[in-house]
């Protein structure tokens, strides 16, 4: 029988994951520490029927257990969320960073030559543009606090001053991470490139969207904006939508990512040795934060969103991206309608979080 190990298998992708590769035959080892932020006092995702460990990514000698007999390795450990202030940035650097290369280094000891590794969108910075009335094709510099304080928050031509139209992003776009998290996400695809380099391994990157679904973590701020606005409703509480509400994004269901993960798998199989490939995991549906906000609220019967203008100098104008390579090369596409999704996860149950 195939082994699969996932790190961080614990967790809200994690668990789905687990649960749908232990469901196709694979025989699926979980590693995760359990960390009091992501799981509260209460973790979730453990099943009867899987090898668990409890242990972190950054101990060699935890990996060393984890890794006996394991065919592939999806490695969905991370410390996820734009995160408080900078004071996060070592923690983010020790889990992401530092718990990637000894994730790498155990899996070259063991011989182990199949990643698929979870990345984010975030890594691309802003979206992909377009100049009005042209086919340039523009990557704004970072907004500025001045143009958000006065409610300026579309990009816009250096020279013209008009506002750029946003596009699709593909893979091959440049990298522009613009805050801790994303970069130590890019460090990640980094240290995985130069894995497979030298071991002759292969890699399926995965660049995830707005991932929501049941078992999101609540109430912190390093969940997601789905997962703050759910909490929000179930406290009687207006969801608060920064900016405009017009951020376009893209929101993919958690069994929807789960599914890319089994497909990416199955590519790390059959790919060329040390091949590398990078995939954008989205819906294919562009959304927009405001839309999302109103169909949780309207879902779960709760008061409408409050848009309050208020901004992050972190966060992003626009950010989407075609999953067209992941739907022609892994045979993957997402399948869980936005509405549908949405109206699904207005009550789904969510993971209380540590402080």
């Amino acid at each position: 029988m195939r082994r699969m190990l996932i790190t961080g298998g614990a967790g809200f992708i994690g668990s789905r994951l687990h649960r749908l590769a232990a469901s196709s035959g694979w025989d699926v080892r979980i590693l995760d520490s359990l960390r009091a932020d992501v799981h509260g006092s209460a973790p979730s995702g453990r099943r009867s029927d899987t090898d668990f460990i409890h242990g972190d990514v950054t101990d060699p000698d935890v990996l060393d257990a984890a890794l006996e007999g394991v065919d592939v390795v999806s490695h969905q450990a991370a410390k996820v969320g734009l995160g408080v202030n900078m004071a996060d940035a070592p923690d983010y650097a020790r889990t992401n960073v530092a718990g990637t290369a000894e994730v790498l280094a155990a899996m070259r000891r063991h011989g182990v030559q199949r990643l698929v590794l979870a990345s984010s969108m975030v890594i691309y910075g802003e979206g992909a543009y377009r100049v009005p009335g042209s086919g340039v094709v523009a990557r704004p510099a970072p907004r500025l606090a001045a143009d958000l304080i006065a409610g300026n928050f579309d990009p816009y031509d250096a020279d013209t001053k008009e506002l750029l139209v946003p596009e699709l992003l593909s893979e091959d776009a440049p990298t522009d991470p613009r805050n801790v998290y994303a970069t130590t996400k890019l460090a990640q695809e980094h240290l995985a490139s130069s894995w497979a380099r030298e071991t002759g391994g292969r890699a399926a990157i995965l660049r995830y969207h707005n991932v929501y679904g049941p078992g999101m973590p609540r109430d912190t701020p390093y969940a997601g904006v789905a997962s703050l606005f759910r909490s929000a409703l179930e406290r009687g509480e207006a969801p608060r939508v920064y900016e405009d509400g017009a951020q376009r994004r893209d929101f993919v269901h958690v069994s929807d990512v789960a599914g890319a993960n089994m497909a990416s798998a199955d590519w790390t199989d059959s790919a060329p040795e040390g091949a590398v490939r990078a995939f954008n995991v989205g819906s294919g549906r562009v959304s927009t934060i405001g839309e999302m906000a109103t169909a949780l609220s309207d879902a779960f019967g709760g008061p409408a969103p409050l848009t309050t203008g208020e901004f992050r100098l972190g966060d992003v104008r626009h950010i989407t991206a075609s999953s067209e390579r992941a739907s022609k090369e892994l045979g993957w596409h997402a399948a869980v309608p936005f509405e549908e999704g949405m109206r699904e996860f207005a009550t789904a149950p969510l993971r209380s979080a540590g402080s």
